[in-house]
């Protein structure tokens, strides 16, 4: 069987921080809904046994881990566990220094993780409850050299975190990665569960695999504005700031702006280019999205897509969310949406 992992970026911020009363259509009862996450330590249980003994201990590890070690050694770029060779290459990542001292750092940084299990906890109640014959994953913490943020397995219920993705904005390793400060400010532990939920949506509705037909700047902003509507239905109670990782004046600009924005892809003929570095202008991280002014956050037409999504839901009751997510008519979403910012 083919596996892969997917490196998800995101940039959402998580529930653990301070959220106020949201509105109602995305709050419902989960309280009869049974999840429970417990988070997987890899990364504690690889560096902590003596690197001489990594060989011997292999199989315990492989009994232990299973596929978790099998996707960790494909984002760390191990080999296949049952290659021969696996066990130096394993022991030659957790004897380089620059991993071990990365590995305290997050230990450190995160000795309990209780909150992020009872947040995922909670995201994943609401899963089930939209989506009550989807499994929920098991979900495991690693480093990976600063290789990924979320890992996933194509079909596999798995859900890695990387957390040496999030060990502050002021870690001393992001600079010299050539990660920017825009980014490095999302690279906190606030941004977790959120990355978590929208790695998993991601993982679930693979864009490739969606089938929509059209590539196109219409097809793209549709997809991530329906991720973006799960993330909402997954973590009601988060502000939009906090859903799609903008400050409060950017979150602000796309709110007093959108009607505009909508209008300047429209009147210069954006929607259907199929241009990859149009696409990626529009949706890709960037300090701000260059189509629109200095004071736009980048992806802001990401926000155009969720809108046109919300649209179509309000406009459309009788339309579950798994019907949202498997829906694949792009043209029909815009039309039934009947989006009309003012």
């Amino acid at each position: 069987m083919e596996v892969k992992y997917k490196l998800i970026v995101v940039v959402l911020l998580a529930a653990t921080a301070n959220f106020s009363c949201k509105r109602d259509p995305y709050r419902v009862n989960v309280s009869s809904v049974k999840a429970e996450i417990e988070v997987k330590r890899l990364e504690r249980g690889l560096f902590s046994i003596n690197p001489e003994d990594i060989p011997a201990r292999l199989p315990e590890l492989k009994l232990d881990y299973g596929d978790i070690l099998r996707l960790f050694s494909l984002a760390v770029n191990t080999g296949d566990i049952d290659d021969p060779a696996f066990a130096d290459y394993l022991t030659g990542f957790c004897t380089d220094r620059q991993n071990n001292d990365v590995y305290r750092l997050v230990a450190e940084k995160y000795p309990d993780l209780s909150g992020v299990e009872k947040d995922l906890t909670m995201a994943f109640r609401h899963y089930l409850y939209y989506f009550p014959e989807k499994q929920v994953p098991e979900v495991f913490t690693c480093i990976t050299g600063f290789n990924a943020s979320i890992l996933t397995m194509s079909g596999e219920p798995l859900l890695g975190i990387s957390l040496d993705k999030y060990l502050g904005a002021d870690c001393e390793y992001y600079p010299g990665l050539g990660i920017y400060n825009y980014m490095a400010a999302r690279m906190i532990p606030e941004y977790i569960v959120p990355d978590c939920m929208y790695g998993w949506a991601a993982s679930v509705w693979e864009r490739e695999a969606m089938g929509y037909g059209a590539d196109n700047v219409l097809t793209e902003i549709l997809h991530q504005g329906k991720l973006r509507y799960f993330m909402r239905c997954m973590l009601p109670e988060a502000e939009d700031e906090l859903i799609f990782g903008f400050t409060p004046a950017q979150m602000n600009f796309c709110r007093n702006n959108e009607a505009q924005m909508w209008q300047y892809l429209v009147e210069n003929d954006l929607i259907f280019k199929t241009d990859q570095f149009v696409m990626r202008k529009l949706t890709g991280e960037a300090p701000f999205t260059s189509y629109f002014t200095n004071e736009s956050p980048g992806r802001a037409a990401v926000w155009i897509g969720f809108r046109i999504v919300e649209s179509y839901m309000q406009k459309n009751r009788g339309t579950s969310l798994e019907e949202l997510m498997n829906e694949t008519d792009i043209q029909g979403i815009l039309e039934k949406a009947r989006y009309d910012p003012q």
